[in-house]
């Protein structure tokens, strides 16, 4: 079924109809197949934002002070995200001409090389700056490959799912993100445990790298049996393939690439803060138990948004997507300073309740439908471009930027983080702002169907009248 997509900057392309609708076994399959394969690319991803709120600033940056040690260690993080929107463009481009599919399968492939890899750097007292070179290189290919990961999943659910129902299977590719979140957190925790946190830092944190290997082989044997959408497959086999679809996206459509970009940068913000720069916060003002009270609340967040993150995406599906995102931002504008309060000073045990209100329901949101509504500001032939792009420049200036911007921050209030929560407020006056600019489908089919029932009954009221 084809997704039509009203865009305010052009007219759409010419609608391709499919004489072949998706099945529902198809639709489940495909929907499992998100899930599992964006799991296991964050899974490797969030390796890396852990690993930087725990272990790189002593184990690659020893010969400096731990506030600069910890600086160093989330620029590499942002790294990855300054190279995502290289990813999304050149599987954009390559997804929009050859299929969403092997673009999914040649990204992950590239995720667990590159985060296995890491998993054996030796440390800085071993080769000296040889080993921040080559961390910040793999940090640069787990970028390139989840660049390339999101657009074709959520692309994937989207474009199988039923009209009515967009929001629900797109939120199946959202889930992957907490899935990974909660793996990567829960490995790390496991090997902490087990080992001792000597250990740990002196080898043990290399083993959740390693164990990249495994994951990406189940999760490549899943990914492998999904095929592109019917729509795209007749879109491809009527020959009216754009040669350069990246180019296209943002000649005819750059409203909607900005659209995206700002809806993508409170929510990612506040993710950032919740489960990567929260822990290196609790480790500076509460010392190992903060720190470790910090990895369960993400442990439990992580395990709830499994659940609360379909459930937004089903809930826009009958209110629409827009109320949904200004509504939160607002929330996430209020929370965030209340949040660092209680970081300072709030009982630890707490911690995971107060966690899951900022990620469950403020953060869940807006991210579960982002899958869908991102898809509907585009045409078939230029959708894994266009999304693809705004997704990922968003994403740099949010969910790449943040940790370290969030340690600089705090570093120029003298330990207070004033101005990062006055930050997280700018963020949340732009996602509103595109929001508002936004297509929302959903919104509009709602008002079509009220005002077609008003006429009935304006109608009805006349011939009784009469």
């Amino acid at each position: 079924m084809l997704l039509r997509v009203p865009n305010p900057t052009t007219a759409a392309a010419p609608p391709v109809r499919s004489t072949a609708p998706s099945t529902n076994a198809t639709r489940r399959r495909v929907a499992l197949a998100s899930f599992v394969g964006t799991t296991v690319e964050y899974y490797d991803f969030y390796l890396y934002a852990t690993a930087s709120a725990l272990v790189f600033a002593p184990t690659f940056f020893p010969t400096v002070t731990p506030a600069v040690g910890v600086i160093a260690s989330f620029a590499t993080y942002g790294v990855g995200f300054v190279a995502r929107p290289l990813g999304g463009i050149i599987a954009g481009h390559l997804g929009d001409r050859i299929g969403r599919k092997k673009l999914l399968v040649a990204s992950l492939v590239l995720m667990g090389i590159a985060s296995t890899l890491i998993g054996v750097v030796p440390s800085a007292a071993t080769i000296g700056v040889g080993a921040v070179v080559a961390l910040v290189f793999l940090r640069l290919l787990q970028g390139v490959a989840a660049g390339a990961e999101w657009g074709g999943s959520a692309l994937l659910s989207v474009e199988h799912a039923p009209e009515r129902h967009r929001g629900l299977f797109g939120a199946f590719t959202q889930m992957g993100s907490a899935g990974g979140m909660l793996l990567a957190t829960g490995v790390f925790t496991l090997v902490r445990t087990l080992l001792g946190n000597e250990v740990f830092l002196a080898w043990g944190w290399r083993l959740p790298f390693l164990f990249s290997a495994v994951i990406v082989a189940v999760g490549l044997v899943i990914r492998l049996g999904v095929q592109d959408a019917p729509v795209f497959q007749e879109l491809r086999a009527s020959g009216n393939i754009e040669r350069f679809p990246v180019w296209q996206a943002i000649r005819k459509h750059p409203r909607s690439i900005l659209v995206t970009a700002g809806l993508r940068l409170v929510q990612p913000a506040l993710y950032s803060i919740l489960t990567t720069y929260s822990l290196t916060y609790l480790l500076a003002k509460r010392g190992e138990e903060g720190s470790a009270a910090g990895l369960q609340a993400v442990l439990v967040i992580s395990a709830v948004s499994l659940v609360s993150t379909p459930f937004w995406g089903w809930l826009s599906d009958r209110v629409g997507r827009r109320v949904l995102t200004i509504w939160s931002a607002v929330g996430i504008a209020v929370l965030i300073w209340p949040f660092f309060a209680f970081l300072d000073a709030g009982p630890l045990v707490l911690l995971p309740l107060v966690a899951l209100i900022g990620m469950c329901v403020f953060h869940d949101s807006i991210y579960g439908p982002q899958a869908a509504w991102f898809a509907e500001q585009f045409p078939t032939g230029r959708r894994y471009s266009g999304m693809s792009l705004g997704y990922q420049i968003g994403s740099i200036f949010s969910v790449g930027l943040t940790p370290l911007l969030a340690a600089v921050f705090v570093e120029l209030g003298g330990g207070s983080p004033w101005i990062l929560c006055g930050y997280l407020g700018v963020y949340a006056v732009l996602s509103i702002a595109a929001a508002v600019f936004a297509v929302d489908p959903v919104a509009a089919a709602r008002r079509a169907e009220r005002a077609g029932a008003s006429a009935a009954g304006a109608s009805a009221a006349g011939r009784v009248s009469g």
